[in-house]
Formats: structure tokens, C-alpha cells, sequence
């Protein structure tokens, strides 16, 4: 009768005894695709012979240099990836039940075994092994998923504002739906005299290390701000920090830094490259400027930046965001939505609704990050 070994497989025969060996070997070729065999007489001479390219392995549990489940420990070490089951001549069920427990797929007695039975246990046991390998695959998978969610959830900021006048609303989005970080990045701290200093910023391309030169930037920033460093100053710093941990020399950072006065009313504002914020003062809808103030960090070590000095008056809205709010596809056309179709639709809402705003420009193309901060009344 046709085994149901119907693939062609490289195996490794453990066993001391050559009759028994020539049996097994006999029994196989009955399949419908005999294995190779690989034959070894001990576990010293099984032990170079475990490389990837064996598949399954048949291990007697009587070897003259181990015994017991020592030799099938040594096996399961040595071959992770292969199916192992455990022919022995010993009928001692606890013997089997302990082989299995061990980690073998199977359990079979030299006796009782015949030509169709072996290569259904073979077949068996390497599909057995397959599942157990893509289960031990999905729960290494999820549990490295959930440690960094955990890690980059915990790299975002957590703003230092202590004032209550102030609404504060931020998103961020990767545009890679297979991380939590990118190389966007956000803050806002409010320091002892009041003010409120709020950034954005933007690292050049994407993957991790962008992610991780985005965080370095952003708590640098932080940790500037709180020590009282603000300015042309903090900004040469924080260049001098990018050209240190950028991994190639043509990484640049575009920001937006805002620093907004104690009493709420106005904004000192410095535009490194970036996209101008949206501005909302008494209904009417502007940009704070259009053109930048000054290049991107990383470019050029002398460069310097024009201070934006925007009065907000009593109730106003105030959006800093990074490019990928205004690089997201729109209409059947799929252009680009750009500052002026940004500002179009902040008027066609009559309010900065940030969440209706991302909905509206669907799906992202490019990582984004925003601040939405807004004085509703004084």
C-alpha cells in the first residue's frame, strides 16, 4: 500500500544497531518519495551531522555514548528546526509520554512499526513541527510587538503645561502602519515664568534610526528649554547635536518653534524650513508667514534665523504640523493637498478641527505630527 510520505526529505537515522538501521531504511523506501538518509551510529557522530539541511530525525533512546532522553535533549538542542521522534525498542509508555513532554513529536517502538505507519508518523510529525514553529514564530512576534509599542509609546512627549487657558491636542501618525515612531517629532513645555514654548520638527527620511535621531532632537529640546537656552542659540545647538548623530550627511531637520508670551497674547515664532502654521485670530484664517525664516538644521553650520513676531489677540487657534498633513493625495486627481488647500479647508470648517482634518485628507502618505493649541477665551 502507497505510504503517505509523498515529499522528498533529507533524514537523520540515530541508531547503534545496523539491522535495525537496514530495517528503517527498508520500510522507507516504500514511500512514495524515499527520504535520504543520513546514518549515524552514535550521538558523537549525529552531533556535526544536525545542520539545517536535515529535516527530520529518528533517535533510538540506547546509545552507547547516551541513554535515556539524554541523547534526544542533545538532539532537539542541536536541530531546533527539525521534526524528532524517538524509535526504541523499550515498550515503556512513561518513556514516551516523557519523550514527548521533552519536545519529540512522536514516540514509536521498533516492533510494532510498519512501512505505512512510519511514513504517516514522519509526515505527522513534521507538520506538527511546522505548527509548533509558526506558533513559537506568531508568540515571538506579538510579544516583540507589544515591548515596542510599549518603548515607543513611551518616547512621546508628555507636555509640561501647567496653565488651564489653554486647550492642547496633538496627533501623530507614522505613515508606516508597522511602527508607532517615525522620524516626526513634538513637544511643548511651559517654563516657570509662563511662557509657553511649543516645537515641530521633522527628520529627513524614515525607518528607525530617523525615529531615534527624532527623539534625540525632541529631548534635547526639552532639556534646552528647561535649563533657559531659547533662540538662534538653541537652534545652533540642536544643529550641532544632528550633525553628531545623523548616520549620513545629507539628513537634514525642518522645525517650527513657537514660543507664545506669558500673558497669551502674542508669539515669537522661528520657521526652520518648515511648513507655516495655521493661524485662526477672530475668524480669519491665515499662515504665519510664507516663506520660512531661515534653512533646515543639518545644511549650513552658520546659518541663522529670522525671528517671526505674530500678535494673537484674545481668541485665536494655532496648528503647527509637519508635511504630511499637506503631502496626503486629494480628489480623483490624487494632488497634492499643499498649505493653501490646508487653509482652504480650515475655512470651509470655520474652526482648526484637527481630527476632521486628517479624516478629510484620508490616508497619509508621509509621517505626520501636530500640535493644535487654542485660546478660547481669556
Amino acid at each position: 500500500m502507497t505510504s503517505t510520505l509523498s515529499v522528498p526529505l533529507t533524514l537523520l537515522l540515530i541508531e547503534d544497531d545496523a539491522g535495525d538501521a537496514f530495517l528503517v531504511e527498508e520500510l522507507l523506501k516504500e514511500a512514495e518519495a524515499p527520504p535520504r538518509i543520513v546514518w549515524a551510529r552514535t550521538l558523537t557522530e549525529a552531533r556535526p551531522r544536525l545542520t539545517s539541511e536535515i529535516q527530520c530525525v529518528l533517535v533510538d533512546l540506547s546509545l552507547p555514548d547516551a541513554s535515556g532522553l539524554e541523547a534526544l535533549e542533545e538532539v532537539l538542542r542541536l536541530a531546533p528546526h527539525a521534526a524528532v521522534l524517538v524509535l526504541t525498542g523499550l515498550r515503556d509508555l512513561h518513556m514516551g509520554v516523557a519523550a514527548v513532554q521533552a519536545g519529540a513529536q512522536d514516540y514509536l517502538v521498533k516492533q510494532d512499526v510498519d512501512a505505512r505507519l512510519l511514513a504517516r508518523a514522519i509526515r505527522y510529525a513534521m507538520e506538527r513541527k511546522r505548527a509548533d514553529l509558526a506558533q513559537l514564530r506568531l508568540v515571538e512576534a506579538e510579544l516583540t510587538a507589544k515591548e515596542n509599542a510599549r518603548l515607543e509609546s513611551g518616547l512621546l512627549p508628555v507636555p509640561l503645561l501647567h496653565t488651564g487657558a489653554l486647550e492642547h491636542i496633538t496627533r501623530y501618525l507614522p505613515g508606516s502602519q508597522s511602527t508607532l515612531l517615525a522620524g516626526d517629532f513634538y513637544d511643548t513645555v511651559q517654563t516657570p515664568d509662563g511662557s509657553v514654548h511649543i516645537v515641530v520638527g521633522d527628520v529627513c527620511g524614515h525607518g528607525p534610526q530617523e525615529a531615534a535621531l527624532g527623539v534625540a532632537l525632541r529631548i534635547a529640546w526639552r532639556t534646552l528649554v528647561l535649563a533657559g537656552q531659547t533662540g538662534d542659540l538653541l537652534l545652533h545647538t540642536l544643529d550641532a547635536l544632528l550633525r553628531v548623530e545623523r548616520k549620513a550627511p545629507e539628513i537634514f531637520t525642518t522645525l517650527c518653534m513657537a514660543t507664545i508670551s506669558p500673558d497669551l497674547r502674542h508669539a515669537r515664532m522661528r520657521v526652520v524650513g518648515h511648513p507655516p502654521p495655521v493661524l485662526v485670530r477672530d475668524g480669519a484664517v491665515d499662515v504665519v508667514a510664507e516663506a520660512p525664516s531661515g534653512p533646515p538644521l543639518g545644511i549650513f553650520p552658520d546659518a541663522g534665523w529670522k525671528v517671526l513676531d505674530v500678535p494673537l489677540g484674545e481668541r485665536w487657534s494655532m496648528l503647527l504640523y509637519t508635511d504630511g498633513l499637506i503631502e496626503a493625495a486629494m480628489g480623483e486627481n490624487a494632488e497634492r493637498l499643499g498649505v493653501e488647500g490646508l487653509v482652504g479647508l480650515v475655512r470651509e470648517h470655520g474652526t482648526i478641527d484637527l481630527d476632521r482634518l486628517i479624516r478629510h485628507v484620508g490616508t497619509l502618505s508621509d509621517d505626520l505630527a501636530a500640535v493644535l493649541v487654542r485660546r478660547s477665551s481669556p
